[in-house]
């Protein structure tokens, strides 16, 4: 079964900078996009960036652009959210997700979810 686990989450000052891995189980979606997206509590989930496993230009959510930054490394089936300047307002539940067929911050389009790493932003 295929599994995606993500790791790096925290807490940090406002400001400050934390680095999100997304590792998967295998090589299943070598040939399709991985996204993060996250979840807070009050707030609609949103797509945060997305990438094609195999590279190439990422799409990212307006509220991070210039901030984060979403990258990939196919041989070890892993993708990253490098996440700096960070405001409370990025607190959420950081979420990894697989195999879409395109670039996208629609949910709807990912089969695979992790189950989610903690990112809080103190003022």
């Amino acid at each position: 079964q295929v599994q995606l686990v993500e790791s790096g989450g925290g807490s940090v000052q406002a400001g400050g900078s934390l680095r999100l891995s997304c590792a998967a189980s295998d090589n299943s979606f070598s040939r399709s996009a991985m996204g993060w997206f996250r979840q807070a509590p009050g707030k609609e989930g949103e797509g945060v960036a997305t990438i094609y496993t195999r590279g190439g230009q990422p799409y990212y959510a307006e509220s991070v652009k210039g901030r984060f930054t979403i990258s990939q490394d196919n041989a070890k089936n892993t993708v990253y959210l490098q996440m700096n300047s960070l405001t409370p307002e990025d607190t959420a539940m950081y979420i990894c997700a697989a195999d879409s067929p395109i670039l996208s911050l629609n949910g709807n389009n990912y089969k695979y979810w992790g189950q989610g790493t903690q990112v809080t932003v103190s003022s």
